[in-house]
């Protein structure tokens, strides 16, 4: 997969659009209408361009990249000591609304515009600097249509589908996937079992982890598995080829030994699918005929007419050819129908191969369902001092799950532990250093919390666990455990 900053856009790929904070998976096309964030966009200006290039939207839609302008006013610089003596009376903007749609009839660009905003404005240089730096973000956020287009990776993924959707991928914060990934001891040749419901976020952070290198078998409730967020990587074909699904509801036949699927032809039958066909075709047309030759032709009328007659005949013709032709796509239907049952037979029996085989290198589960039967079934894939990893979005299963395994036996070093996130905001004082970093600065945590930390820390729990619920780790008992962070539960089986 093509990567690092020499990474072009090119027509098909998927990218990811990004606004401040906001993300948004889209697939690069030609004459393609995007509408992100209030506007709306074509991206065919943007094919050649290299990843992380920043662009404004022009009019008619179009992208062009965006001029880096230092700003250097003096009167931006100017702060001051605090807000007490301001006053929000609505009249500090001498700018009205009717000038400002001027400026923008008349093709100024939103930096421009902003900074007229704050050239007319009595109370910005009043303002301490941490308001004016709030203030310039808001109104750029609201007068410069700009957009950046990154490529896609399992951070930016993660982090747009717990901003967006955090129901589908079981609100599993980045921070949490990435500590997964490394206790599981995710790397390139290692052979996996990933059984997730977050939309296909966690196999396609596995997949982007392996590189391409090894195999990894998907777990799968219900019809078919479900990966929204894996399309969204955009992995080349190479990563499919050693991506292999297994259903959940055959799990046990498989390890009672009565696991069969139904009776695979050597070969697709193609030549036979063929002849069919043709002897179907024959078949219909000898009994046309023959039921031409037993029905007598009544007699003719003494007045015919020879214009009606052809008419009649060419009809007679374009019903039949019609005929043909639709028996002839129904057959095709038939036919790739049975290709593709046979490709899934084919794949469900290379994936049944890989799990009799019960030398898998880990185990990752990040599931709705409750994770001590499934972690009970699923272990037995796993070789020897192997790590096995739970997330759930709840404590009470991993719990139970946790109790299971220390009275079943078999696990060491088991653990089970929660991560917790805040996010802190760090402004440089003023006369410091830029490349002072936090010593120097102000730091505090975001006045806004995420949805669901509520009342107290401990309401927020991201276990790791097999099954559906926190984190587990987890190693065979014949080694010993290799240290890891003291951050969820660990274990060797």
């Amino acid at each position: 997969m093509e990567g690092g900053p020499s990474a072009r856009i090119r027509e098909g790929d998927c990218a990811v659009l990004k606004r401040d904070e906001v993300f948004k998976a889209v697939s690069v096309l030609r004459r393609r209408k995007i509408i992100f964030e209030k506007q709306w966009f074509y991206l065919d200006n943007a094919i050649g361009h290299i990843y992380g290039t920043t662009f404004e939207v022009t009019s008619g839609g179009n992208l062009q990249p965006k001029q880096e302008v230092e700003e250097t006013s003096t009167e931006t610089k100017e702060a001051g000591t605090d807000n007490r003596n301001i006053v929000d009376d609505g009249k500090s903007q001498k700018l009205t609304h009717d000038d400002i749609k001027a400026l923008k009839d008349k093709g100024i660009k939103g930096q421009e515009i902003v900074q007229q905003l704050i050239e007319n404005s009595t109370t910005f240089r009043d303002k301490t600097e941490f308001a004016q730096d709030k203030y310039i973000k808001k109104k750029k956020k609201k007068y410069e249509a700009v957009i950046t287009i990154v490529k896609p990776s399992t951070r930016i993924l993660s982090t747009m589908y717990y901003a967006r959707e955090p129901g589908k991928i079981n609100h599993l914060r980045y921070d949490t996937l990435a500590q997964m990934l490394t206790l599981g001891n995710i790397h390139a040749g290692n052979k996996m079992i990933v059984m997730e419901t977050c939309a296909g976020l966690v196999l396609g952070a596995v997949m982007e982890r392996m590189g391409g290198y090894g195999s990894i078998i998907q777990m799968y409730p219900g019809g078919g598995p479900v990966r929204a967020a894996t399309s969204c990587f955009g992995f080349p074909k190479p990563f499919f080829d050693n991506l292999h699904e297994f259903p959940l509801s055959k799990v046990q036949s498989l390890l009672s030994g009565t696991f069969s699927t139904e009776t695979l032809p050597a070969e697709p039958e193609e030549n036979a699918l063929v002849e069919e066909e043709s002897n179907g075709l024959s078949e219909e047309k000898q009994s046309s005929l023959q039921e031409a030759e037993e029905d007598p032709a009544p007699e003719a009328p003494m007045d015919i007419n020879p214009t009606e007659e052809q008419d009649t005949m060419d009809i007679s013709a374009e019903d039949v050819e019609f005929k043909e032709n639709k028996e002839k796509e129904n057959k095709e239907n038939v036919r790739e129908k049975q290709m593709k049952q046979w490709e899934r037979r084919k794949k469900l029996k290379e994936a049944a191969a890989l799990l009799r085989e019960k030398n898998a290198d880990g185990l990752i589960v990040a599931s709705k369902f409750h994770p001590t039967p499934l972690l009970l079934s699923l272990l037995e894939f796993v070789a020897p001092s192997r790590p096995f990893v739970v997330y759930c979005q709840y404590k009470e299963p991993l719990l139970e799950c946790y109790t299971k395994l220390r009275e079943r036996g078999g696990v060491i070093n088991l653990k089970l532990s929660e991560t917790w996130l805040r996010n802190y905001q760090v402004r440089r004082a003023a006369g410091g250093c830029q490349n002072q970093g936090i010593l120097g600065s102000k730091t505090f945590p975001e006045n806004r919390g995420e949805v669901g930390l509520a009342e107290t820390m401990s309401e927020l729990r991201h276990l790791l666990c097999p099954g559906v619920g926190a984190v587990l780790k987890s190693f065979n008992a014949s080694l010993s455990p290799v240290p890891m962070e003291r951050l969820y539960l660990l274990a060797f089986h």
